[in-house]
C-alpha cells in the first residue's frame, strides 16, 4: 500500500510541477505573506524581537538551560520580511525590531567585538564563549537589504542609526578580513561591504567588497570548487548570498563574477543530487543534518521550479530571506535532478595534487545508491567523511561513519580513505593536539575523561526492511537492493586499563536508527591519555559492490606507521599513525 501511495504522490507532484512550469510563476509575495503570518505568534512586544526555542551547536554560546531565546539575526530576518510584504500594517513592528537589534550592537571601538552582535538578547557579547564575529556579516546583510529596499520608508532617526550600524559592521568585517577559504563568510562579507558601499556612498567599502569577491573568484575557479566542499548548508548559503549580491548590486563586474560562481555552484549541486533518494550525495565538508531538512528541500523545489517536488506549493515552507534574492537553477542543470545515472566524481578541493597535500572528494552513484568519502578528514559532528544513501522502496536510508566520545562526535579521531567506485578502504587514527567536540575550540591536550569511546556506522532514514547483522569479519547491511559489507582488517587500541580486546561489531536498534558499533572503551569514567597509548589505529573496508575473489588490503607496519595499500596495488593508499601524535 505504501509503495502505491508513493507512486500516486509522484504522479500528483509531477502534474503540479508541469502545471506550474507551463502556466504560472511562483507567487513569492503570497508565500512571503503566509510565512510572516506564521511567525506572528512568536513576536515578543516587550522586547521587540522574535522568540525561538533555544538550541545550540555546543560552542560560542554559554547558555545551557534556557528554554527560549530572542535571536538578533532571526529578528532582523523577520523585520526584513515584514517590510518586504509591502503591507503598511507591518511597518511599525519592523521598525521597532530593527531599532532594538541595532541598539544591541557593540559600538565601542576600544572593544575587540566592535561592530558585532551577540547571538541572543539573553546573552550579551561578554558572556559568550567566545563571541561569533560572523554576526557582523549575518546581521549586517539583513540591515543593508532593509535599507536598500525600504530606506525611504524609515523614520529619519532610524535611517541614520541603521546606516551607522551598517558602517560599524563593515568596519568589523574589513578588520577581520577572512580569506576565500571561509566560503560563506567570504561571500557574506563581500555582499555587506559592496552593497553598503554603493548605498552609503562609501567607496572604501565598495572597493573592499569587490576585491574580496575577486579573491574568492580566483581561489574558487582555480580549484573548481569552494573550500567548504559539497556542504548542503553552506552551498545553500553560497547560492543564496551570491544571488542576492547579483540582484542587489549596480556594478557590472560584480554581476559577472557572481554569475560565474553561481553557475559553478549549481553544477556541483546538480552533480551530487541523487534522484532516487532525493538526497545530496556525500561526502559533506559541513552538514548539520544527514538527511535534507525541509528548508533545503523547499529551496531546491523553488530553485528548480518544481523539477524536484517535496511539497504542495501551498504548503511549501517558504523562507523570508528568499524574497527578491533571485536564486534559480540554470536550465542546463535541471536534468540531473530527475534522471537516474551511474557516475563517479573525483574532485580536488584543497591543497595541490602534485606535492602530496591534495585532499580529494570521491563519490560513486548508481540509480539505487550513492557512496562518498574524503581522502582525509576529522570526525567533527559537522563532517560527513563517509556517507551512503540508498533507495529503500522510494524513501531514503543513510549510513554514516562516526566516532563518539561519551555519545558526542570526537574531533581528535582522524579519517583517511581510498575509494574506487563502490568500494571504500578507510582507516582511523588519533591526534593529540586536536579538539574534543570542536576542531579547535576545546583542545584536549592529548587526554580525555571518558566512560565510553566507540566507532559507529549509523543507519537512519527509512528503516523498514533494513537488515544489519554482525559477522565474523565485520558486519553486513542490506537496504533495499543494496548490500553493504563492512570488514575489519586491522584494529588496535592498547595501552590503557580496560582496553577492548574484542573487535566484534555490535548491532542494536534504537527505534529511529540502527547502530553498528565497535567499542574501544566502555566502563567506569576514567582518564584516557592518547599520548600514552601504545597503538591506536584501525583499518576497514566498506563495499557496496563486492568483487568476487578480490584481495584484501596490504598493511605494513613500519617506522611507527601503518602503510595501507589496496588489494593487489603496491601503491600506498594512505598511511596511519600507529601511535597518537600531533597532527601533521
Amino acid at each position: 500500500m505504501e509503495s502505491l501511495y508513493l507512486e500516486e504522490r509522484k504522479i500528483i507532484m509531477k502534474k503540479t510541477a508541469e502545471q506550474l512550469n507551463k502556466h504560472e510563476a511562483i507567487d513569492h509575495q503570497r508565500m512571503l505573506i503566509r510565512k510572516m503570518q506564521s511567525l506572528g505568534s512568536r513576536y515578543s512586544p516587550e522586547l521587540c524581537m522574535l522568540q525561538s526555542p533555544f538550541s545550540s551547536p555546543g560552542y560560542h554560546t554559554a547558555l545551557r538551560d534556557a528554554e527560549f531565546i530572542h535571536s538578533t539575526r532571526d529578528s532582523l530576518s523577520y523585520a526584513l520580511g515584514l517590510l518586504d510584504t509591502e503591507l503598511a500594517e507591518h511597518e511599525l513592528r519592523a521598525f521597532e525590531i530593527i531599532a532594538r537589534v541595532v541598539s544591541l550592537q557593540d559600538t565601542d571601538r576600544s572593544h575587540d567585538t566592535f561592530g558585532i552582535w551577540s547571538w541572543f538578547y539573553e546573552e550579551p557579547l561578554a558572556q559568550m564563549a567566545p563571541p561569533d564575529w560572523n554576526w557582523a556579516d549575518f546581521c549586517g546583510s539583513r540591515l543593508v537589504q532593509a535599507l536598500k529596499r525600504h530606506g525611504s520608508r524609515f523614520p529619519g532617526a532610524l535611517r541614520k542609526a541603521v546606516a551607522d550600524s551598517i558602517g560599524y559592521a563593515c568596519e568589523a568585517i574589513i578588520k577581520r578580513n577572512v580569506g576565500p577559504d571561509y566560503t560563506n563568510i567570504a561571500i557574506l562579507g563581500a555582499f555587506v561591504t559592496r552593497i553598503a558601499g554603493e548605498q552609503l556612498g562609501r567607496g572604501d567599502f565598495a572597493d573592499y567588497g569587490l576585491k574580496r569577491l575577486q579573491k574568492l573568484y580566483a581561489y574558487t575557479m582555480k580549484r573548481g570548487a569552494f573550500q567548504e566542499y559539497n556542504s548542503p548548508v553552506y552551498t545553500y548559503i553560497a547560492i543564496l548570498e551570491l544571488s542576492k549580491l547579483h540582484s542587489e548590486t549596480m556594478d557590472d563586474e560584480v554581476r559577472g563574477l557572481t554569475r560565474e560562481l553561481i553557475d559553478l555552484t549549481w553544477r556541483t549541486v546538480a552533480g551530487y543530487y541523487h534522484p532516487a533518494t532525493g538526497q545530496w550525495s556525500g561526502p559533506h565538508s559541513r552538514s548539520y543534518e544527514t538527511l535534507l531538512n525541509n528548508q533545503s528541500k523547499a529551496f531546491l523545489q523553488v530553485a528548480t521550479r518544481g523539477t524536484v517536488m517535496f511539497f504542495r506549493w501551498d504548503e511549501l515552507p517558504y523562507e523570508e530571506e528568499w524574497y527578491k534574492s533571485g536564486f534559480e537553477c540554470p536550465a542546463a542543470c535541471l536534468e540531473a535532478f530527475s534522471v537516474p545515472r551511474t557516475q563517479e566524481i573525483r574532485q580536488l578541493y584543497e591543497g595541490d595534487e602534485t606535492d602530496g597535500t591534495g585532499k580529494w572528494a570521491v563519490t560513486y552513484m548508481t540509480p539505487q545508491i550513492s557512496i562518498g568519502s574524503f581522502t582525509t578528514s576529522d570526525l567533527w559532528n559537522q563532517r560527513r567523511p563517509l556517507l551512503v544513501y540508498a533507495d529503500n522502496n522510494g524513501l531514503p536510508a543513510y549510513i554514516q561513519l562516526r566516532c563518539l566520545h561519551d555519545g558526542y562526535d570526537f574531533c581528535s579521531a582522524r579519517f583517511k580513505s581510498k575509494q574506487e567506485q563502490g568500494q571504500v578502504l578507510f582507516g582511523i587514527d588519533f591526534i593529540t593536539d586536536g579538539g574534543d567536540t570542536h576542531p579547535n575550540l576545546d583542545l584536549t591536550g592529548g587526554a580525555i575523561e571518558a566512560g565510553d569511546l566507540r566507532l559507529r556506522l549509523e543507519i537512519g532514514g527509512r528503516l523498514e526492511g533494513v537488515v544489519a547483522e554482525s559477522t565474523e569479519e565485520g558486519a553486513s547491511i542490506r537496504i533495499g537492493e543494496a548490500h553493504c559489507v563492512l570488514t575489519t582488517w586491522f584494529a588496535s587500541f592498547t595501552g590503557h586499563a580496560g582496553g577492548s580486546r574484542d573487535w566484534t561489531w555490535e548491532v542494536q536498534e534504537t527505534g529511529d536508527r540502527i547502530l553498528v558499533e565497535l567499542v574501544l572503551y566502555s566502563g567506569p569514567r576514567k582518564r584516557i591519555d592518547l599520548r600514552a597509548l601504545q597503538q591506536a589505529a584501525m583499518v576497514f573496508s566498506l563495499d557496496m559492490e563486492q568483487v568476487p575473489g578480490s584481495a584484501g588490503p596490504q598493511i605494513e607496519v613500519t617506522a611507527g606507521k601503518l602503510r595501507v595499500s589496496a588489494g593487489g596495488d603496491e601503491a600506498e593508499a594512505f598511511s596511519l599513525r600507529l601511535r597518537p601524535g600531533q597532527a601533521e
